[in-house]
């Protein structure tokens, strides 16, 4: 019994696939870290993307990247959207700008004076976007007029993350049409899902061929045009070519062709440009009036963010511009835009806006309101709004 036994085993050693095994090692901790930083950049991105618009709501930050559009719109409002882009029906010749009486108008296609101040430069929200979205077709467009106030009413609307413009007037329907929508969607600035693209060229308002060429782009654009007080505006026609030309004739000698009997020279494309009933008829056989906003140069000025409801219902757009956005520039005479936060200077447009107009004789300014007054009424009627000319 004392007797240790030789070739016995111990109790202990009992063979190892008998015992439980232990667990596998875990992964190796890079590939937590990888999937981590994945997770972490579609966060991220995914963050970036639902915040921009609420950020724009922020005073004076001029945002260009993607926010949610409302999804009311004025009854008013076609419901449908642009379709596939048509391919044009035909080799356009060059389009004219013909005065009522079938002359041309001379000047009517100078380009309204571009303003180094308003660059196509996308907000560093919109910029991390670059390399997403797809360039379209407008679906909205500004088509007039000439020295209305349609630089203002773009720069407004810049504020805006879902709109989306180019800085230049591109002149696609009046000068450019030969070159093909393909050449004309390549100037647009990239846009998101839920973003509007959007251009202003003034001179298509009083251009004969471009009713016709827009509607066969797509039949339902948006149409904004920018009226003003005719008067006023042919004096400040005058005087931004009087600051090109010092040696062209006085507004008086060339407004009327007989000054002695009055008679207004319908011709000059300063004078031409104001009838604005005359310009609206083409327009209406080619789109319905809901189509079409006519928007207030002066009460741009007297009240742009009352203005900018209009337009942003108008355009089915949420209402981010607001009066929080401007603020009056007393020597301008002009609102100007608060720039982002961090910034004390405002964002005005450029020195040749709201250039003092020259001395014009009373009797003539008298003599020219009459000669409106009867387009202006007519007007009236057919946009159903007073515009308080006369």
């Amino acid at each position: 019994m004392g007797q240790r036994l030789s070739g016995s085993r111990s109790c202990l050693d009992v063979p190892g696939r008998l015992l439980p095994q232990p667990p596998p090692p875990p992964p190796p901790v890079r590939r937590k870290l990888a999937l981590l930083f994945a997770m972490l950049c579609i966060w991220l991105y995914m963050f970036l993307y639902s915040c921009a618009g609420s950020c724009a709501a922020a005073p004076g930050l001029l945002l260009l990247g993607s926010g949610s559009r409302a999804a009311h719109a004025p009854p008013a409002l076609a419901s449908g959207r642009d379709g596939p882009p048509s391919r044009l029906p035909f080799p356009a010749a060059p389009a004219t700008q013909l005065a009522p009486g079938g002359e041309t108008a001379e000047g009517a296609v100078s380009q309204e004076e571009q303003s180094p101040e308003a660059p196509d430069s996308p907000s560093p929200i919109s910029s991390f976007f670059s390399g997403s979205g797809s360039k379209q077709l407008p679906q909205a467009i500004i088509i007039g007029v000439k020295k209305g106030g349609t630089r203002a009413l773009l720069e407004f609307l810049r504020v805006h993350p879902d709109v989306r413009a180019v800085g230049a007037e591109p002149h696609f329907f009046d000068r450019s049409y030969d070159k093909g929508l393909a050449w004309y969607r390549d100037l647009m600035p990239r846009t998101l899902e839920g973003q509007i693209t959007m251009e202003k060229t003034p001179s298509y308002f009083v251009t004969r061929e471009a009713p016709a060429r827009i509607s066969a782009m797509s039949k339902d654009t948006k149409l904004l045009v920018v009226v003003r007080d005719p008067v006023t505006r042919a004096v400040s026609d005058y005087t931004q070519t009087l600051s090109k030309r010092p040696d062209i004739p006085s507004f008086e000698s060339l407004a009327f062709r007989n000054r002695t009997a009055g008679l207004v020279d319908r011709a000059w494309s300063a004078i031409q440009i104001g009838l604005y009933a005359e310009h609206l008829e083409r327009w209406l056989r080619h789109f319905p009036a809901r189509q079409l906003l006519f928007v207030s140069g002066e009460r741009l000025v007297r009240d742009p963010a009352g203005e900018l409801g209009r337009v942003q219902d108008f355009l089915g757009l949420k209402r981010i511009i607001s009066d929080k956005h401007f603020y009056f520039n007393q020597t301008k005479g002009f609102p100007c835009l608060k720039k982002a936060e961090g910034s004390g200077r405002p964002h005005c447009l450029g020195k040749t806006k709201g250039r003092p107009h020259p001395e014009i004789d009373g009797q003539v300014l008298r003599r020219l309101r009459d000669f409106y007054r009867p387009f202006n009424r007519k007007f009236y009627q057919m946009t159903g709004h007073d515009f308080g000319w006369d």
